[in-house]
């Protein structure tokens, strides 16, 4: 594997992603089991609250292979940017790909070694991983905006992301902020 203090200073320097700017409580973070369709908002070992009914990618959750396959990924990622004016009311993007990600798909063939240098560095210099790989992107936590909630209810309905309701989100980002560490299982 390649070493992080191996990396060209080129590529450091042109990875031109936002800075995450870490400044949650690094005591509180999300759990979000896809089986039980919730998440839960812990504090240490401690769950604070549970958010239940949540929806999930289309094509269920597991591990994504390419962009458009509607899975939400298991991983262990953060929250990168907080979107106040997004379609679906608010969205926190997530950190995908993650490092493992990109070594799986690394070592299948997905994405080339420039790629992987990229997701890496990002990671490596706690930046947003690029976002337009042929793993995908845009993949985070957001609510329904104006669609309809009887649909939200019914069956899962996003391209990856985690949907909640516009009160869940509302809530919700009362109690995370960029940098917040989401598990998704």
């Amino acid at each position: 594997m390649l070493r992080a203090d191996s990396l060209p200073l080129c590529l450091l320097l042109c990875c031109g992603f936002f800075s995450t700017g870490v400044s949650a409580n690094s005591d509180v973070w999300l759990l979000v089991d896809t089986k039980a369709r919730k998440i839960e908002v812990k504090k240490g070992e401690k769950t604070l609250e549970i958010l239940n009914s949540i929806a999930i990618g289309r094509g269920g959750a597991g591990l994504k292979s390419h962009r458009g396959d509607n899975i939400t990924p298991h991983g262990d990622y953060r929250i990168g940017w907080i979107g106040e004016k997004s379609t679906f009311r608010r969205f926190f993007g997530l950190t995908y790909p993650s490092i493992a990600d990109a070594e799986k798909a690394l070592e299948q063939g997905i994405i080339n070694q420039p790629t992987y240098e990229r997701i890496l560095a990002a990671h490596v210099n706690n930046q947003i991983p690029p976002q337009n790989t042929p793993l995908g992107g845009q993949i985070g936590i957001h609510g329904l905006g104006r669609a309809d909630e009887r649909v939200h209810k019914s069956f899962d309905w996003t391209h990856g992301c985690i949907a909640l309701t516009n009160g869940q989100i509302d809530h919700l980002s009362q109690l995370v902020d960029t940098g917040t560490v989401v598990k998704i299982k």
